[in-house]
């Protein structure tokens, strides 16, 4: 592995125009793909399989009609204190609102609150529900425009007129706390490196990684159907990864150009050895997110691989365009920080003298390996503590800033008509040809007997007879566990229904989709767990040539993700501190946030335990001691390590303050997460349990050795030839230390 990516870091560094030209070449060839072919990216949400998705589909195509699919508005109404809706100027606005509505752009039907018996009890709230031929992400901006002026209508004649619904719902964009975490990220390259030039490599190269990505999933949305959250992790995890990708290399070139003197071996060795850590680590985040398909959730795929394909890109980039890239700049890249000769310059990546931090924490740690790791275990462990309460559920209108109208929607409808108004189920009885009024009629009966049961709708009858559709209000919100009841016990009773009337009943709407999908997500959560866990473990151990080392990583994962997810529950399911990070309302999470974040986290989590314990393998195999090469790899890798955890964590929190309630948890839990793993884990219980472990650390079965290959991302094979004491500016870091140990 070390042998072919020096060769490719020489290629390109010797051929960087050529290099440089395809890179060039490819962008602008996406560009224009993505400007000419590229598609619609959706935000639909379905869960093939599942009872509610297969009655979506079964409407689609025995009542289309009912256009299950297709965005709803709820426009609710409330009439003056001491009014009712029902006194004739009020119900006349109503009307006026009403016929607005049903004229507007895109709108298929719009239900009249009084013909409905949509007015409640005591006659001062109403609410008209809408549906559109389309979701609502794919509405245009005058689309909507059009569905708030109708509330303008009714507010003018002194009715309190909100609107609720997914027909507001738009695709998320990015905003300026994105941009300030990129240029937070700049800052720390430019303290890091002590050159704007060095600083501005990852950058560019993080950026050139990007836009060919986003290009690429443009252009396939041309001919795929891609979710378009895909885009908003593609861009995370692309800036994310492309920069630390970058910083790793550029850093690794720096130390071999001091050492060596020779830009273009210093290119080789870069590549061929943190290249090869870059390449492994790359390979465990793409893992993680392509196995994001084996949950059987469309959009979780999508996102997945979305982000994999960036990733991968990342990856490419820095092993080909970044060498190239160091070509033209040559030795300006190493010009920000002096580096001066003699044995006080034991490493020159780092101006701190003698004894760099990360020396200096390492030697700490190993000192007092057993009191540092049972405090920072017990530190994870109690962060974790909120985990145990973890309830999924999507957001709705009731999680939006209260500012908001679909908020004061959500209220309005809750004071009117109770919380179950906010999630209706949707009840499909598909009776055959002519008999779905009387299996209604049973059907209507058995659920209102069911506890939990607020109203239960008049039975809508399709044009052929055969579906009926009924909506079952809870007496619950779409969030609480008691909706949840419900929905299983409607389908507890499908035989008995079946038997007694022939029909089958199903149960569906957005609530049962999102109870669905919740199920989906826990069944899958294991083997996903399994999968990305093996096969990254075999990754590590054929990197690492360990059993242990990889067994501690995996372990550690587990305590980072723990401790991320109480982190998350505790800020958004909780509210504490939701003020200072932007979250307006305490709500369930997201169901597909969890186990997105799993493979997410996985695969940062191995980035940093790849180039820590790389560094440490390297030292090791080049004859340190098993203590002293977890020491000397801290000096060269903590400080880089730092940097780029910093960096992930501040492009990672610029989404914390995003529109919508499931990108800033996103956002958050991968912020957190890295600083756990980077800070906790990675530098703090890794060098711990390798210190307890010694030796056997690095202990592989005779037999497992034999079988098998080898890989040499440590560059042994490299040689180890070190230039002349005449020709270096330094002496070697590794040999300086060993001389004066």
């Amino acid at each position: 592995m070390a042998t072919f990516l020096y060769r490719i870091g020489r290629f390109s560094y010797r051929r960087r125009w050529l290099v440089t030209g395809l890179w060039v070449l490819l962008l602008a060839l996406l560009g224009v793909g993505a400007a000419t072919i590229s598609g619609t990216m959706s935000n639909s949400f379905s869960v093939p399989g599942t009872e509610a998705q297969r009655a979506i589909d079964h409407l689609a195509e025995r009542f289309p009609q009912a256009n299950a699919s297709g965005a709803t508005a709820r426009v609710v109404f409330a009439a003056p204190a001491g009014q009712q809706l029902t006194d004739p100027a009020n119900r006349a606005a109503v009307g006026d609102v009403v016929r607005e509505l049903a004229q507007a752009p895109k709108v298929v039907s719009v239900v009249d609150p009084f013909q409905a018996n949509a007015v409640s009890p005591d006659g001062r709230y109403a609410v008209a529900q809408a549906r559109y031929a389309v979701q609502g992400p794919a509405l245009e901006p005058a689309d909507r425009d059009a569905l708030t002026h109708t509330a303008e209508v009714g507010r003018a004649a002194g009715l309190t007129v909100e609107i609720g619904g997914d027909a507001l719902q738009t695709s998320p964009e990015t905003g300026i706390t994105e941009v300030i975490g990129i240029v937070i990220a700049a800052a720390v390259l430019a303290i890091t490196f002590g050159s704007l030039l060095a600083a501005g490599l990852p950058l560019l190269t993080a950026l050139v990684g990007v836009l060919v990505g986003l290009a690429g999933i443009a252009v396939a949305s041309g001919f795929v159907d891609i979710n378009s959250n895909s885009t908003i992790l593609a861009l995370m995890l692309g800036i994310a990864v492309g920069i630390d990708y970058a910083l790793f290399i550029v850093s690794r070139f720096r130390h071999e150009v001091a050492v060596r003197r020779d830009p273009l071996e210093a290119a080789g060795r870069a590549v061929g050895t943190a290249g090869s850590a870059v390449a492994f680590a790359g390979l465990t985040v793409i893992i993680a997110l392509a196995g994001l398909s084996v949950v059987g959730i469309p959009v979780l795929r999508s996102m997945g691989l979305a982000a994999a394909v960036t990733v991968a890109i990342a990856v490419l980039v820095a092993l080909t365009l970044l060498p190239a890239l160091l070509g033209f700049a040559g030795g300006r890249v190493t010009a920000g920080r002096r580096i001066t000769s003699g044995r006080r310059a034991r490493d020159p990546e780092s101006d701190l003298g003698p004894a760099p931090m990360g020396e200096r924490w390492a030697r700490f740690v190993t000192r007092r390996r057993v009191p540092v790791l049972v405090l920072a275990v017990l530190g994870l462990a109690l962060v974790a503590v909120p985990a145990a309460d973890l309830r999924l559920g999507f957001p709705d209108d009731g999680t939006a800033s209260a500012e908001t109208t679909q908020h004061k929607a959500y209220e309005l409808l809750t004071f009117g008509f109770g919380p179950g108004f906010n999630g209706p189920l949707t009840v499909v009885v598909d009776a055959g040809d002519g008999a779905a009024g009387a299996a209604a009629a049973e059907a209507t009966g058995t659920i209102k007997g069911l506890d939990n049961v607020a109203s239960v709708s008049p039975p809508v009858i399709s044009p052929d007879g055969g579906t009926a559709l009924l909506s079952v209000i809870p007496g619950t919100g779409p969030n609480d566990p008691a909706t949840t009841d419900l929905v299983n016990d409607i389908r507890a009773h499908q035989a008995e229904l079946r038997t007694a009337t022939g029909a089958q009943v199903s149960v569906t709407g957005s609530t049962a989709v999102n109870i669905d999908a919740s199920d989906r997500v826990n069944d899958a959560f294991l083997p996903y767990l399994g999968l990305v866990v093996g096969l990254a473990f075999l990754i590590l151990l054929l990197m690492f040539r360990s059993v242990l080392v990889p067994l501690k990583a995996t372990l550690g994962f587990l305590l980072s993700v723990g401790a991320t997810f109480g982190a998350m529950v505790a800020v958004f399911q909780w509210g504490w501190l939701g003020s200072v990070f932007g979250v307006e309302e305490a709500s369930p999470i997201a169901p597909i946030v969890p186990v997105l974040l799993i493979g997410i986290l996985f695969g940062l989590a191995m980035d940093y335990q790849v180039f820590l314990v790389t560094r440490m393998r390297e030292d090791h195999v080049h004859g340190r001691s098993a203590q002293e090469a977890i020491v000397t790899g801290f000096r060269h890798g903590a400080r880089v390590v730092t940097a780029a955890a910093i960096i992930m964590i501040s492009v990672f929190g610029g989404f914390i303050f995003g529109d919508q309630v499931m990108i800033q948890s996103i956002g958050f839990a991968l912020a957190f997460g890295v600083l756990v793993d980077a800070f906790v884990v990675r530098m703090t219980i890794v060098p711990a349990v390798m210190s307890l472990l010694d030796r056997a650390a690095w202990w592989l079965p005779r037999w497992l050795a034999r079988i098998l290959p080898e890989v040499d991302v440590e560059g042994e094979k490299l040689g180890r030839s070190e230039p002349s004491a005449a020709t270096s500016p330094v002496v070697d870091p590794e040999l300086s230390a060993a001389g004066t140990r």
